[in-house]
């Protein structure tokens, strides 16, 4: 029992920063899902700052496409009361068959496009879209969850630390964030390319680079490739649609989710543009000498202190 109304019977699953669990509101008596972080975490300040801005931003959003979130009062602990779900996760259905029929992808980028401009009409930046983060309801409805490092402009900014199993991967990031910078719904619309890209090839961006920094670099100085060469079956016009959203410049992206939607629900209206002829895609000669580059650095960082230390005890 936690809190006396929630009445946890079962385990969901767990992840990197805690467990979920199926419980039962005893106030109304429905199914919801718990997420607990762990004891360790719970001491961890950037940890619970993202918790807390989890639980703040879902209580603030109220859309059919977005997670739902109940606001609990005064909890003894940290954690996450929300709604319970019958589904998987994209993650999930991109491994049970890749790539997705087109109609299929279109569909169920629409519906986040759709979501996604709810968010950003109320000021709010996910940063973090990812086939994990997206379920897939039995109803056909999707959900867009886990707003651990979303931006919002009346909250801090969150340091950005590493990429760890905390803050997800790179592949679906906006070459913005890899630079530090804040970011803007276009961020959002980079990471909906990326994964509609996935989605019709089967394959992430860039994943031929298969370095974990090459990935970063790549996508900082080049552009993926053509989602045709991977997939003939793909579309002119969804080829198309999928690296506007990915171009590398935010200003050469769709300015809005919602201009994006309006292509997705009627790809055959599209203007092709020839974009895919235009793609600078990195050899992996790049990604060598980036790999090169580092290993340098961290041989000679070592030494260098040493000859500081060494200066200074003269």
């Amino acid at each position: 029992m936690l809190d006396g109304r929630f009445e946890i019977y079962e385990l969901i699953g767990r992840g990197g920063m805690g467990s979920v669990f199926k419980a039962t509101d005893l106030t109304t008596g429905r199914p919801l899902a718990v997420k607990i972080p762990f004891f360790e975490l719970e001491s961890d300040p950037g940890f619970y700052s993202r918790f807390q801005r989890e639980i703040e931003i879902g209580k603030r959003l109220d859309h059919p496409g977005i997670l739902k979130v109940l606001t609990v009062e005064h909890p003894s602990r940290p954690y996450l009361a929300m709604e319970y779900l019958e589904g998987e996760t994209l993650w999930d259905r991109l491994q049970r068959g890749r790539p997705l029929p087109t109609s299929e992808a279109l569909r169920i980028a629409a519906l986040v496009c759709e979501s996604m401009e709810y968010m950003h009409d109320n000021g709010i930046v996910h940063r973090d879209l990812k086939p994990t983060n997206i379920m897939l309801c039995r109803d056909g409805s999707i959900r867009i969850m886990d707003f651990g490092i979303a931006m919002i402009g009346t909250m801090r900014r969150l340091t950005f630390t590493g990429f760890t199993g905390r803050l997800g991967t790179p592949h679906y990031m906006a070459p913005e964030q890899i630079n530090g910078r804040r970011g803007d719904a276009r961020t959002d619309v980079y990471s909906l390319g990326a994964l509609l890209y996935e989605m019709t090839t089967g394959h992430a961006p860039f994943d031929e680079q298969n370095d974990l920094y090459a990935v970063m670099n790549a996508r900082l100085v080049g552009d993926p490739v053509a989602p045709r060469v991977y997939n003939p079956k793909v579309a002119p016009e969804v080829e198309e649609i999928t690296l506007h959203a990915l171009a590398r410049d935010p200003g050469d992206r769709y300015e809005t989710a919602a201009a994006m939607k309006a292509e997705l629900v009627a790809p055959e209206r599209v203007r092709v543009t020839g974009r895919a002829d235009r793609l600078k895609v990195p050899s992996l000669g790049s990604r060598h000498w980036h790999v090169a580059r580092i290993m340098v650095i961290a041989f000679l960082a070592p030494v260098l202190l040493f000859f500081v230390f060494w200066l200074m005890l003269r």
